[in-house]
């Protein structure tokens, strides 16, 4: 929580959101508190034959800090929120470069989903932590010192140490038994939420093939009772909720009660007079809006904390520097070099080893003791990363492409691409004929295009890279004849200087390859 709470609060503002929120709820004890000592002064001088009483400075200071309270009201809320988005914008990205830090094989255990809810609903999430938690825990002190320093100045230190206490002992008490009770009913909760979704999910997806295995009604049952257990912790969690709130009620009236009595024994001891007595009730009254944040605070910690401990880990990464290419070739595997223009073909049957092969040249999975593959002259486990993903493009069998325009699924090679750049190398794969062009809507997976069409996309944007090394895993899969040889000339054609590397079963493919690996 430390951790999380200094990436937010170094978008700065907190402090003077803190101080707003302070001077909002000393504004508005005061007004209580002054409106009850005007109120009773002012009897007290209507009963009293011949006695003058200003009522202009009063009332005065009356519509000051109802004016006073009104606007750091609303300053408060702008400057909070603000402060709380710009916390939120810095944590997320905080976040995303931890999460681009991470090592490749840690990234690729990563599912999508998860990482997108980590980023978006954990950091969600956490924008409580200042709006529920630190601010209104800042502003309450700040309040109470305030509110002490005044009735300790005018009606004495034992009843600012009665009012003051008697609302923040029951705070403190009732609110750290509502943390440690509700902490732990919350997470049940997030979790019984998390299945819920799931089951909810696989039902959606998968109910044909449910339905037809018989399985509809026991994945139906699944996903209701995930939701009929949340809705029972939810109903605890409130029951706690509710619970504190009540013990924050009691103490405001033990504090009422008791500024009653000590108010009248000042009065009678002639330590202060009526109108200060009834100023102190006021106040005690007033002073139960600075324990108020409580009771959500209670409700939402438990939230707060499960996403920070999500969190935390991914902000202890570092995003990596800007690095040069891959500096020199040439790639060796086993016995055969494959220099800059060289082209390697892997062949085999199925499930021989060519896409493993390919992973190890690409440093996703360590060789085998007895394997040997480097890179200049150094073992390819000995580059560091983000070197290697300079000069080094993978396109596995299965290609990945997002929900997104045609012209932004490209730029993930090389940003800095025009769209003049684009357009050539899709004319290359043969896919200038595209409705929308670059502009052309992608759903997620790349839905919208056939299997041939997404594999050239992919073709065509690691092509757009200008690889150092390229290895493709059966580049013209899905492809008619005539599309494959094309296909393969102009990736031999584009790959020029580069060390090419690629497995296939086509025997068309094979016959553009130098070199040759057969894998049995």
């Amino acid at each position: 929580m430390r951790r999380v709470w200094q990436v937010m609060a170094a978008g700065g503002g907190m402090g003077r959101a803190a101080a707003l929120a302070a001077l909002v709820l000393l504004a508005g004890s005061g007004l209580l508190a002054l409106s009850g000592w005007f109120i009773t002064a002012s009897a007290i001088a209507g009963m009293t034959a011949g006695v003058m009483f200003d009522v202009f400075r009063p009332a005065a200071s009356v519509r000051g800090l109802a004016l006073i309270r009104t606007g750091a009201r609303y300053a408060e809320r702008m400057l909070g929120h603000d402060a709380t988005l710009r916390a939120v914008a810095g944590l997320r990205g905080a976040v995303l470069a931890g999460l681009a830090g991470l090592p490749w094989d840690a990234m690729q255990r990563l599912r999508r989903g998860p990482a997108l809810a980590r980023v978006v609903a954990d950091t969600d999430a956490l924008d409580g932590l200042p709006l529920r938690i630190v601010l209104p825990a800042l502003a309450a002190l700040l309040a109470f010192a305030g509110a002490f320093a005044l009735i300790a100045w005018l009606a004495g230190w034992q009843m600012a140490v009665w009012i003051c206490g008697a609302h923040l002992g029951p705070a403190l008490a009732a609110g750290g038994w509502g943390l440690r009770h509700a902490s732990g009913l919350a997470r049940q909760a997030l979790r019984a939420e998390r299945d819920f979704r799931s089951h909810a999910l696989d039902l959606i997806a998968a109910r044909d093939d449910l339905a037809v295995h018989g399985r509809l009604p026991a994945q139906i049952a699944r996903a209701m009772a995930a939701e009929a257990e949340a809705a029972r912790l939810t109903a605890r969690l409130e029951t706690t909720e509710r619970a504190v709130a009540l013990t924050q009620e009691l103490a405001r009236i033990i504090a009422m009660a008791g500024a009653l009595g000590l108010g009248a024994t000042g009065i009678r001891l002639g330590m202060f007079g009526p109108a200060i007595a009834a100023m102190c009730f006021f106040a005690a009254m007033a002073l139960a809006e600075a324990t108020a944040p409580l009771r959500r605070a209670v409700a939402d910690w438990g939230r707060i904390r499960d996403a920070a401990d999500r969190v935390a880990p991914m902000l202890e990464q570092a995003m990596p520097p800007p690095v040069p290419a891959v500096p020199a070739l040439p790639l060796r595997v086993a016995d055969l070099l494959v220099p800059a223009g060289g082209v390697l073909a892997i062949s085999g049957p199925s499930g021989a080893g060519k896409s493993t092969l390919l992973s190890q040249i690409a440093g996703l999975i360590p060789p085998a003791p007895e394997q040997k593959i480097t890179l200049a002259g150094r073992p390819i486990s000995d580059w560091p990363e983000p070197e290697l993903r300079a000069g080094l493009v993978l396109v596995p069998q299965r290609v990945a492409l997002i929900a997104g325009s045609l012209r932004e699924n490209l730029a993930l090679a090389r940003p800095e691409a025009s769209d003049d750049d684009m357009r050539e190398i899709l004319a290359a794969m043969r896919l200038d004929h595209l409705r929308g062009g670059l502009d052309l809507r992608l759903g997620d997976g790349g839905l919208g295009l056939s299997g041939g069409e997404m594999r050239r996309v992919a073709l065509a944007r690691a092509l757009l890279r200008k690889p150092r090394i390229l290895l493709l895993d059966e580049p013209t899969e899905g492809l008619d004849e005539a599309m494959a040889c094309h296909v393969m000339g102009q990736i031999t054609r584009r790959s020029d200087g580069a060390a090419l590397v690629f497995a296939s079963h086509r025997a068309s493919d094979l016959m553009r390859a130098v070199l040759h690996i057969r894998l049995d």
